[in-house]
């Protein structure tokens, strides 16, 4: 730290402040919790707001990503040495191992973190969050923890999101004249390790509390009016894309290494 140039040593300094700060917002929301009544009402809602309503675009994304991991395999393994059916192998492994939850769980932390960063800003720039502590209520409890156990229901999305993908690849493939039926059937179940499913659900099942957790610290804690709301959300994206990347190798080393 010493021989860091001021300016760096400075921002690294933020950074480690963010962190512990972040850690300290997860601590506090499971602290006074709200009645079961009312947070069963808002889990409720969240689930529809950041979970059902999303799986249009995941739906629509994971069929495109399938195809067009088909059809660039297809075209890189036109050796007529190599079985046909590798491109069904491929397809699989990369939509299951990294497609559909990673990928589509940076496009969630667009769609989803922004909508959880800009709605909470917007209750900090309204002093709404100061009126819910004013009540006595935990306002991160209130805000935040539907939110997580909400994204706890993510995974279902994304297993969506593997069965499109790869019924997408098949439909390019086979009524692309790629490859028959036979062969992408056959490819799907290639040397199939049942454990890339479960490594795909745990990686899943982290992305979601960082989808939830990461753009809620950057709206609870925001300071400024309307304009800083959409600062905080372009914010909230770029670091929980970072954290997601980061999560990302760290897990595949531990789970696959």
């Amino acid at each position: 730290m010493l021989f860091l140039p001021e300016e760096v040593n400075f921002c690294f300094m933020n950074y480690l402040a963010q962190i512990g700060s972040y850690f300290l917002m997860l601590r506090e929301v499971f602290k006074k919790p709200t009645k079961w009544r009312i947070m069963k009402t808002l889990i409720l809602k969240e689930i529809d707001e950041l979970v059902y309503s999303s799986l249009g675009i995941i739906i629509f994304i994971s069929f495109f990503i399938g195809a067009v991991v088909t059809i660039q395999t297809a075209l890189n393994l036109n050796n007529p040495l190599i079985p046909k059916n590798l491109i069904a192998f491929a397809t699989r492994q990369s939509v299951i191992l990294e497609f559909a939850p990673t990928f589509v769980s940076i496009i969630m932390a667009g769609k989803v973190g922004s909508y959880i960063t800009s709605s909470i800003g917007t209750m900090r720039v309204t002093e709404q969050i100061d009126a819910l502590e004013v009540m006595g209520v935990n306002a991160l409890n209130y805000l935040v923890f539907p939110k997580i156990i909400a994204m706890l229901f993510y995974p279902f999305a994304i297993a969506i999101a593997m069965y499109v993908g790869i019924f997408g690849g098949w439909l390019a493939g086979v009524f692309g004249g790629f490859l028959t039926n036979a062969d992408f059937v056959t490819g799907l179940t290639l040397d199939f390790i049942p454990f890339h499913i479960a490594y795909a659900f745990i990686k899943t099942l982290l992305f979601a509390i960082v989808i939830a957790t990461v753009p809620a610290f950057h709206g609870f804690y925001m300071k400024g009016g309307a304009l800083e709301v959409g600062k905080a959300s372009t914010t909230a994206f770029v670091w929980t894309s970072v954290v997601i990347i980061i999560l990302n190798y760290i897990l595949t080393q531990l789970l696959l290494g």
